[in-house]
């Protein structure tokens, strides 16, 4: 057998090897996963950020109310994730050691960024080791810094970086599109809210064949929403009769 460069499926037996195209194909297979993963997104204004995430019923005897998507990591801070669900619950785990670490040794909260950079070292981390993989989850921090709000994303690979709007998972796609269109960075808290929940609304009847009647009904039970303000920094999550009030005010804009 002639010796030569092995087929391009070799160099996905180990994170280690990168392809001649300068590629490590696990780390492309884990954003394969991210974008499989339900819908999440988050929005930045000069006062205010939203993070919000669908939950999709995948059978029909799931409880969805046991699925966290949207999470507090400090009290200034927020995050939620699209992927793997087993990752994005120990990265969110870590995160919160690392901000709780932060307060005790420094007596001072860690910043959106401080927590992100560890988030994405240890990403990075599980890129170059053998015997390991890839994390397979994007995570989204939102959060407020000294008066000012911070948006960040987090790649599989170890990258992060900082955003006004952003949107990823199955609907990821057409939700960015409407976050383009209808994003303002002068949009007030109710505003940003109502562009939240209707962005996730119409990117889940872009992404799935359930009746949209269905869809209205049950959306304020299938979706998690939390923000913070500059004036009031601390991450809420709403509740689902929030929600439902949100819904009734733009699913007039659906068509």
């Amino acid at each position: 057998m002639a010796l030569g460069i092995p087929p391009a499926t070799a160099y996905d037996r180990a994170i280690t090897i990168f392809s001649p195209e300068g590629k490590l194909y696990q780390v492309e297979y884990a954003f394969e996963a991210v974008k499989k993963g339900w819908t999440c997104l988050g929005i930045r204004t000069d006062r205010a950020v939203v993070i919000a995430a669908e939950k999709r019923k995948v059978i029909p005897l799931i409880d969805l109310e046991g699925i966290a998507k949207v999470s507090m990591v400090d009290e200034h801070i927020g995050v939620t994730f699209a992927g793997m669900g087993s990752d994005g619950r120990v990265l969110v785990d870590y995160a919160r050691l690392v901000a709780a670490r932060h307060r005790l040794i420094y007596g001072e909260p860690a910043t959106v960024e401080y927590v992100v950079k560890a988030i994405s070292d240890l990403k990075q981390a599980y890129t170059q080791h053998g015997g390991v993989r890839p994390f397979g989850v994007a995570l989204i921090f939102g959060g407020v810094d000294n008066g000012k709000t911070q948006l960040f994303r987090t790649e599989p690979g170890g990258q992060y970086f900082s955003y006004y709007a952003i949107a990823i998972g199955i609907g990821g796609e057409v939700a960015e599109g409407i976050l383009e269109k209808e994003y303002r960075r002068d949009m007030d808290l109710d505003s940003t809210l109502e562009l939240a929940v209707k962005t996730l609304l119409k990117s889940r009847l872009a992404t799935t064949n359930e009746p949209k009647e269905e869809v209205l009904s049950e959306f304020h039970k299938m979706i998690e929403v939390g923000y913070i303000t500059v004036d009031r920094p601390v991450f809420t999550i709403m509740k689902p009769d929030e929600l439902k009030k949100i819904i009734d005010r733009v699913k007039g804009s659906l068509d």
